[in-house]
């Protein structure tokens, strides 16, 4: 089975970005979660997308790294969806939207791996949440990260996030929409 040509140059720019930005235990994490790239999974769902994806483009303007231009030939084949624990009656329900790249349910579907974006409008939190797998985010737009071992930061464009396994973490937007990319080892 072959993958796409435009998101094997969407792996191939997250393992260059992954490799500048991430050091200590998230290179750990980026360099096993690349080893993984090789394998190919089944073909995801249908496109779907949510309002909030017009922040998207914003979201991208001005970014011209490898990694940004490759996301943005993939994401209009994603199916972008609410995260479960959002309620209708929230702000954060038309405020947010993520989907899956690779991994379950994803774009491409996988049981080893699990990477996948976040869109936010301008002024959202993400609800603080945790998970058992260790992840590592990098940033597409300006936004801030948290964890329970750290306050609130900016990593900047060419930077990167690491949560330890379980660990209580959430993120945000500021005055622009948000836009990140999340990578995980399952």
């Amino acid at each position: 089975m072959r993958r796409a040509g435009e998101l094997e140059r969407f792996l191939t720019a997250s393992a260059a970005a992954l490799r500048a930005a991430c050091h200590g235990e998230a290179l750990r994490v980026a360099e096993t979660v690349i080893a993984r790239f090789g394998a190919v999974g089944a073909s995801g769902g249908a496109a779907a997308r949510l309002p909030v994806c017009d922040w998207i483009a914003p979201a991208l303007a001005g970014r011209g790294s490898d990694l940004a231009r490759a996301f943005a030939a993939v994401e209009g084949k994603l199916a972008w969806t609410r995260r479960a624990s959002a309620r209708p009656d929230e702000r954060f329900w038309d405020g947010h939207a993520n989907a899956v790249i690779l991994g379950p349910g994803g774009f491409e579907v996988r049981s080893d791996l699990w990477i996948g974006a976040t869109v936010m409008a301008p002024g959202m939190a993400y609800p603080q949440h945790d998970h058992a797998p260790e992840e590592v985010y990098l940033p597409l737009s300006p936004g801030e990260w948290w964890n329970a071992a750290m306050d609130w930061t900016d990593p900047g464009p060419t930077g990167c996030i690491y949560n330890p396994p379980g660990i209580a973490h959430a993120m945000r937007s500021g005055e622009g929409p948000f836009l990140a990319l999340w990578y995980l080892p399952l």
